[in-house]
């Protein structure tokens, strides 16, 4: 999966002179967080809604409500954007991009083809892919078990899954609690929970959870 696939478009951009508080209604009445900032069909930096609000007076301050709206109408969002913005292209992988923001510690990527902007992938985005992966909306046994990290553990665990006639709704694996082991997280339809509790026993070291949801 790329990020071209899931990324949300057309992308909501805010011009670099727009006040903050006109950016922080935008941001409320479409529902975003952040908003890549451009100029002249270039990206200058990119905001979010805690910028704009952070850059509010202090509560402390003894200036009169008059001359806190007059100084707030001359903050600018090229004021408290950041300029320097980290990008993903159309054709990375989401993971990489998941990563990215994880390792930066930021809840949003613009992406660029060419230049210009075309999309933003955001933690939001990254949410609902992993709701699919995980089979959330889906009904089904699910299980999370300890496997045995060694090479066809986890084809033995499909195959004998699907040759007692279930079907594949989801299937993850995750770092074990040690080096010998993985975590997988699976979730099949077309058995009964015993089914599967007596099809997987050999071939697992510990049952975390079995339950149908």
């Amino acid at each position: 999966m790329l990020v071209g696939e899931r990324m949300s478009h057309p992308v909501i951009t805010i011009p670099p002179s727009m006040p903050i508080t006109e950016a922080l209604n935008l941001m409320k009445r479409e529902g975003i967080r952040r908003a890549p900032v451009v100029k002249d069909g270039q990206m200058v930096g990119i905001v979010s809604d805690k910028d704009l609000l952070n850059a509010s007076p202090s509560q402390a301050t003894s200036l009169s409500v008059w001359e806190l709206n007059y100084l707030i109408s001359k903050i600018q969002v090229r004021d408290v954007m950041s300029a320097r913005v980290l990008t993903v292209a159309e054709d990375t992988p989401i993971e990489i991009a998941a990563r990215i923001m994880v390792d930066n510690k930021i809840g949003g990527l613009p992406v660029l083809r060419d230049g210009e902007v075309v999309g933003i992938i955001t933690e939001t985005d990254l949410f609902k892919i992993f709701l699919e992966l995980m089979g959330a909306r889906e009904m089904g046994i699910r299980v999370t078990a300890l496997v045995p990290d060694k090479r066809g553990e986890l084809a033995e665990i499909t195959r004998a899954i699907s040759t007692a006639g279930g079907d594949f709704i989801a299937f993850g694996v995750f770092a074990g609690e040690n080096p010998t082991n993985r975590l997988v997280t699976l979730k099949t339809v077309g058995l009964s929970i015993e089914q599967v509790k007596a099809l997987i026993a050999p071939l697992i070291e510990n049952l975390i959870d079995i339950r149908e949801c």
